[in-house]
């Protein structure tokens, strides 16, 4: 097992199985049954800085090293259909074309606030999808796998996980979606 300590712009992390602190309990859960966990670090951060945006500016992660995770909602007869959508930092998940036919609804829309914090056990703003609910779909935008180091939340506003990106690819249910975001 190896240990995964990442640099990326001002942020060194150190292996996430040695601070699961820093992470939601769903997070912590995954990653210790995860094969790819060693590879998996964390870095606290000042949570009043969690946006992409701030992120960047402050501790000079270069945008397309980011990813965001949103969690969208539509329905079809009756049924309700729900997915967490990994986009890179510099893009937004196209929810009003793309999303909606992969989910096969008329209509999508982000899942509400209070919601999405109650059924995933992180807090809004560090949602991510190490360790979001098994039977939700997982749909990553093929460019995520792509970036080399990625910076994506750990369930709180307070660190951030950094991995390559192709492991993204290898989180349970994953899949793989040209265009996902715009």
């Amino acid at each position: 097992m190896s240990s995964a300590v990442h640099t990326l712009g001002t942020l060194t992390t150190v292996p996430a199985l040695d601070r699961l602190d820093l992470v939601a309990p769903p997070v912590a859960a995954l990653l210790r049954s995860w094969e790819h966990a060693a590879s998996v670090g964390v870095v606290e951060i000042d949570p009043a800085l969690s946006e992409t945006s701030a992120t960047v500016e402050v501790y000079g992660v270069p945008w397309e090293s980011g990813a965001n995770c949103v969690v969208v909602m539509g329905k079809r007869d009756g049924q309700e259909r729900i997915a967490a959508c990994v986009v890179r930092g510099d893009t937004r998940a196209d929810v009003n074309n793309r999303v909606k036919r992969l989910l096969d609804v008329r209509k999508c829309s982000f899942l509400d606030h209070d919601r999405a914090v109650a059924e995933t056990g992180m807090e809004y703003g560090g949602i991510t999808p190490v360790g979001v609910p098994s039977e939700w779909r997982l749909l990553l935008d093929s460019r995520v796998p792509e970036i080399p180091v990625v910076l994506i939340g750990s369930g709180i506003r307070g660190s951030k996980l950094v991995l390559p990106g192709a492991l993204l690819a290898e989180l349970p249910g994953a899949e793989v979606v040209e265009g996902l975001a715009g």
